[in-house]
């Protein structure tokens, strides 16, 4: 487990075997894209996001998807985080009665 205080590690890849490992290194360019991958305390990747070195990445939403994992984890999968959530804010219940009612139970509006 990662702890409080540090959100999640930063890894260099100075000769390219972790990009490798995770499918995101370019033999021909001799560079790896940049890869950020979520992977849970069970060793299971549950977010990744690949990105052309010329492009930055939002960090913020990185450390969003972070928090909401962990919050999942927490409650076992009985409240999940919808889009855009942020701690505190309105999680939901997921069941058969939520299909094809997200909207009557979340808006985007309550979580910015």
């Amino acid at each position: 487990m990662i702890p409080e205080g540090i959100p999640y590690p930063i890894v260099s890849d100075a000769d390219g075997s972790v990009g490798k490992l995770y499918g995101v290194y370019d033999e021909e360019a001799k560079i790896s894209h940049r890869g950020m991958f979520l992977i849970d305390p069970d060793g299971i990747v549950q977010s990744y996001e690949i990105v052309a070195p010329p492009v930055g990445r939002d960090i913020s939403e990185s450390l969003r998807k972070f928090k909401a994992m962990r919050f999942v984890r927490a409650t076992e999968g009985k409240e999940v985080a919808p889009a855009g959530w942020q701690p505190g804010k309105t999680t939901l219940k997921p069941g058969p009665d939520l299909v094809g009612k997200v909207y009557e139970a979340w808006s985007v509006d309550e979580n910015k």
